[in-house]
């Protein structure tokens, strides 16, 4: 790789398109933020792990916060949609209940580690990342309420209540279930199962709509 971070082809450096350096960085950044977290983590170990000079980083983000957020905006971005896919996966409800926490599971044992970013921030006390935390927490539970609110006849505020508790369940459980659980003996699968099992026995005991 040259200094400047590009590429070497047949012995002359050539220039990463402006959208693929940003993806390397972002990704450089995120394996060193989930490592060491944001108030431990530098630039200079971010543009090293790049591969890239300090200042092609700076080109690209201003500085260490502005960095974080853009790496959040995208894990937000991850965790939403994929609840969504998985309440849309189904018209089942108890098949939806399964496919949201297994969304959750899915998401927290990645290898990548960035749920460590949405959930176990160590910056939450900074406004522009506890509003992005927050949002996971508010667009998945609308997601769900949505679904909740047109099944059992519940208005809104009781439906995000609720949904708001599943949401909770599924990202807890699941970084317990990471950091806490003997996998061999409870594998990813049956862990998420058992979880929905629990929260759709929970939800199903209120009344539908239809009487």
């Amino acid at each position: 790789m040259s200094p400047a971070g590009g590429t070497h082809t047949a012995g002359r450096p050539t220039r990463l398109p402006r959208s693929a350096r940003r993806k390397q960085l972002l990704e450089a950044a995120q394996e060193v933020f989930v490592a060491q977290g944001y108030h431990a983590a530098a630039m200079d170990d971010i543009a090293e792990r790049a591969g890239v000079s300090k200042p092609v980083l700076y080109q690209h983000f201003p500085g260490k916060l502005e960095l974080y957020l853009a790496l959040l905006d995208r894990a937000v971005d991850t965790v939403i949609q994929g609840t969504r896919a998985a309440l849309e996966s189904t018209e089942d409800n108890k098949q939806r209940v399964a496919a949201t926490m297994h969304a959750f599971y899915t998401y927290v044992a990645s290898e990548e580690g960035e749920f460590r970013l949405v959930f176990e921030s160590d910056l939450t006390n900074e406004p522009a990342v506890r509003e992005r935390v927050d949002r996971v927490t508010h667009a998945c539970a609308e997601a769900v309420s949505e679904v909740i609110s047109a099944d059992a006849g519940l208005n809104r505020e009781q439906s995000m209540v609720l949904a708001v508790s599943l949401v909770g369940m599924a990202q807890v459980s699941a970084r317990y279930w990471l950091a806490s659980a003997d996998q061999d003996s409870l594998q990813q699968q049956n862990a998420a199962d058992l979880v929905a099992s629990l929260a759709w026995r929970g939800i199903r005991g209120f009344p539908r709509t239809d009487g």
